[in-house]
């Protein structure tokens, strides 16, 4: 009854959450209740549980990790990054105004350096923070 109650008990946790957590306990809890109805010896059922457990944990590892691992989906937004925009509102972020175009649509817009951009001037988006663009002046080639 001890290798039933924990095997329900791995059950319940693992499907309490949404992680993998306790699986691999009821692995091992099935190889331990097994050796018991085959009249082994406590010490060896603790010992398969802990064995096979473990290996259970070693072998779905990987899978495990595949699963588990997240990929950022940079989104549409994420692409205007690095782009050269247009002022098309004085960008002055003392007056909290400002806007540029960039890639077809209208931002909001501030300076990345706090100085304030005219409206038609060319510059490139450094970030994005909510629904603004941090642009910053491009600056004209040096004279040789």
């Amino acid at each position: 009854m001890f290798w039933l109650a924990i095997i329900v008990a791995a059950v319940v946790v693992e499907a309490s959450t949404n992680q993998l957590v306790s699986i691999w306990f009821v692995v091992g809890g099935i190889a331990a209740l097994i050796a018991n109805l085959c009249g082994a010896q406590l010490w060896l059922q603790w010992v398969l549980f802990v064995v096979v457990s473990a290996l259970a944990l070693l072998c779905t590892r990987p899978l495990v990790k595949r699963l588990t691992t997240f990929r950022k989906q940079d989104t549409n937004a994420g692409r205007c990054i690095g782009q050269i925009a247009v002022v098309t509102e004085t960008v002055d972020n003392i007056a909290s105004q400002g806007q540029a175009k960039v890639l077809g649509s209208v931002w909001t817009a501030r300076s990345a350096r706090g100085t304030v951009l005219p409206a038609g001037s060319k510059v490139v988006v450094r970030a994005i923070e909510g629904v603004k663009l941090i642009v910053e002046e491009i600056q004209p080639p040096a004279a040789s």
